[in-house]
């Protein structure tokens, strides 16, 4: 965090679910773009949802290591796997839509 501006209380759990909201919205995005949106909800819910639950632990687990962060926080990577089911949750119900604008 910036120093010398005001503390803003959990900051960083709103950056976490933005930053997992917006991976969220691309990847399933990307991957009802591959795989169409009459394709299993499995693929379309299930995939990127543990995708993002992985890359959250590790991102966590990265932390750990890096200078002047806190790693192995849970509510940090809760915020993560929210972010990420909004974003798969929005991607989900305007990808028709992202479709039909895609194609012209």
């Amino acid at each position: 965090m910036p120093e010398g501006g005001p503390e803003i209380p959990h900051l960083d759990k709103v950056m976490h679910y933005g930053y997992f909201l917006g991976g969220g919205i691309a990847f399933t995005t990307w991957v009802l773009l591959k795989k169409g949106y009459e394709s299993k909800i499995t693929v379309r819910y299930l995939l990127p949802f543990i995708v993002f639950c992985v890359i959250g632990a590790l991102d966590e687990y990265h932390q750990t290591f890096t200078p002047g962060r806190s790693g192995n926080d849970p509510f940090d990577w809760l915020a993560d796997i929210l972010g990420a089911l909004s974003g798969i949750a929005i991607a989900n119900r305007f990808h028709p839509r992202l479709l039909d604008f895609s194609r012209g």
